[in-house]
């Protein structure tokens, strides 16, 4: 278990623009400790040093390549995983495919680790134990959710089974920020108590309840475990469509159902008009 840390505060960024990246270094930190200029740059030194790696090794055939767009930041400022794997390594931290053998360990019990970035698609987040407990630092929330060591590999395990990629980070962490108050303004960082994180929480939760009622029809847990809070908004769009697929197959079912029976109306109606005809014709010859 890593030692008590700034104080016993959690370090969160709110998400702003699409610097979630940036947040997500920060967030494993616990700290300001980059800013989106400073992944730039490095983005941009690893795009320098691997021209110069295919203009040794092409030759002077290198010229398509060269003139391709970044490929460790995008235009909409998602930046790959070197570029975050070169930031924490600024900082003797290890990133690590959880998938690799070499993260075996980490597989089998997470809990024992000290932190997890995650990605899908153009989204990154960290997971992070800080003062022993297990944090979700997704900058997509307004404050850090905590996770109990319970559900953490159930958790991850759910992420993993949604597509998202996860890597380990391993090494000695930063016990304190050594950036002062006035330096650590970046407008989207703040400094929370583990309590005001979960009344923070608690309190989205609460406006949030009903609508997160209607959608997944889970019941509410505790405050110790947002894990199944967590999984409903993280499902909510594959739950989304499958209602939508749900619907559409209830009723391309009730579709030939509903044109059996208005098919099979006429032919009762004329079968009941027959027989009328037959009963009125009988009774007329049982008069004469």
């Amino acid at each position: 278990m890593e030692g008590a840390s700034n104080g016993g505060m959690l370090y969160h960024e709110v998400q702003e623009s699409k610097l979630c990246a940036v947040h997500c270094v920060n967030t494993a930190l616990q700290g300001p400790f980059f800013s989106e200029f400073d992944l730039a740059a490095l983005a941009s030194d690893l795009d320098r040093k691997e021209r110069q790696m295919m203009q040794l090794n092409l030759q002077g055939a290198a010229g398509d390549f060269l003139s391709e767009e970044s490929h460790n930041v995008s235009l909409d400022g998602d930046f790959s995983i070197q570029v975050l794997q070169k930031a924490l390594e600024v900082w003797d931290l290890q990133v690590i495919p959880l998938d690799s053998p070499v993260a075996e360990p980490a597989q089998i019990d997470p809990e024992l680790e000290n932190g997890f970035i995650c990605h899908l698609h153009d989204h990154w987040f960290c997971i992070r134990k800080v003062n022993g407990e297990w944090y979700n630092f997704d900058s997509l929330y307004a404050a850090p959710l905590h996770l109990s060591k319970f559900y953490l590999s159930a958790y991850l395990d759910t992420l993993k089974g949604s597509g998202w990629s996860i890597f380990l980070v391993r090494g000695n962490f930063p016990k304190e920020c050594p950036i002062s108050s006035s330096e650590a303004s970046n407008g989207y960082g703040q400094w929370l108590s583990p309590e005001d994180a979960e009344r923070i929480t608690k309190s989205c939760n609460s406006t949030n309840a009903p609508r997160q009622t209607q959608r997944t029809n889970l019941p509410r847990q505790s405050s110790e475990q947002f894990l199944s809070t967590e999984e409903a908004e993280l499902l909510s769009e594959m739950e989304d469509e499958d209602l939508k697929n749900a619907i559409a197959a209830s009723l391309m079912d009730s579709s030939p159902a509903m044109a059996n029976a208005e098919a099979s109306n006429p032919q009762n109606e004329s079968s009941n008009s027959q027989e009328n005809k037959i009963s009125q014709e009988n009774k007329i010859a049982g008069e004469k």
